[in-house]
């Protein structure tokens, strides 16, 4: 029986849809700030980090994103450009981004994208050192275009994941974040998103997130469990990636994946207005184009139309 929605219900779903890019980019950039600092540090020189101004050890304009934001529209433009999901597409546009030079690489990600540029392989072998979050942090164009669909939203999950990272806590973090993105987009509650994140934890206990132990690497166990905490401890959009941001370590790829997550939840009118002005103007339109573009042509509009 395909499911009905009232005009008024997709057009929720949409909106939902563009703060999940949105939010992803803005905690990129809110968080680019405090990467690799300590919250002692962060205290000393900012009392509380809440301003999109740019700087840190990239020395960034502010408003401008990094990565973590550049190859989720790498992804995003590669749906769109090939009609539906191409991962070879996905793979070359990665290598054309990364002949752009771009402000700020992985190494496991160029690791990976090297790969393929050399020999055509669209899968990294097992390694016990992939376990970062550089494939989580490019989830939402994923998730968006596998709206209504989980097992395509599993499947794509892994296969972008093992473009550069090949690890088990790695694919199930990205499979769970983008069940996240999802629910919230159609809906539901945050204890319902807490379930979700439960359910990783069952799956690998390391994933724990009670008592937080406050890790902020790159590893995704300490990304994961940062994001779950202040997504579960506050109250609103601003909270959450304040609260993220001010650990330190990784904090763009932290701030970008409890963005979209927290995006996707809250909408865009929790958003405060000034992070939405201070985000590279460019960026800003072109993520909002790409959300709609993804959520238009997903598996659950295809059934509405």
């Amino acid at each position: 029986m395909p499911v009905e929605f009232s005009p008024e219900h997709w057009q929720t779903i949409e909106q939902r849809g563009r703060a999940a890019f949105l939010g992803m980019a803005i905690g990129d950039a809110l968080g680019a700030t405090t990467e690799f600092m300590t919250p002692m540090e962060i205290r000393f020189k900012y009392g509380v980090h809440k301003k999109i101004v740019g700087g840190g050890w990239l020395y960034l304009k502010a408003g401008r994103v990094t990565d973590d934001t550049e190859m989720s529209v790498c992804i995003a433009r590669a749906i769109r450009d090939a009609g539906g999901w191409d991962l070879t597409a996905i793979a070359q546009n990665f290598v054309d981004w990364m002949k752009s030079r771009p402000v700020d690489i992985g190494a496991t990600c160029a690791r990976g994208i090297r790969e393929f540029m050399h020999t055509g392989s669209l899968e990294m072998p097992p390694n016990e050192w992939d376990a970062g979050n550089g494939a989580v942090m490019r989830m939402v164009p994923v998730a968006l275009a596998s709206l209504g669909d989980e097992k395509r939203l599993a499947e794509w999950s892994v296969a972008q994941a093992h473009l550069t990272h090949h690890h088990p806590m790695s694919d199930a973090a990205c499979i769970t974040v983008g069940r996240m993105v999802h629910q919230a987009m159609q809906g539901a509650s945050l204890d319902q998103l807490q379930t979700l994140a439960d359910e990783l934890v069952g799956q690998f206990a390391k994933f724990r997130y009670r008592p937080y132990l406050g890790g902020s690497s790159a590893y995704v166990v300490d990304t994961m469990q940062t994001v779950f905490h202040y997504l579960f401890s506050t109250e609103s959009f601003a909270d959450c990636l304040i609260g993220v941001v001010n650990q330190g370590g990784d904090a763009d790829t932290t701030g970008a994946i409890a963005g979209m997550i927290a995006g996707a939840f809250y909408g865009l009118s929790s958003f405060p207005r000034r992070w939405v002005r201070r985000l590279d103007p460019l960026v800003r339109e072109e993520v909002t184009e790409l959300a709609d573009h993804l959520v238009n042509h997903s598996p659950l509009a295809s059934r509405l139309k």
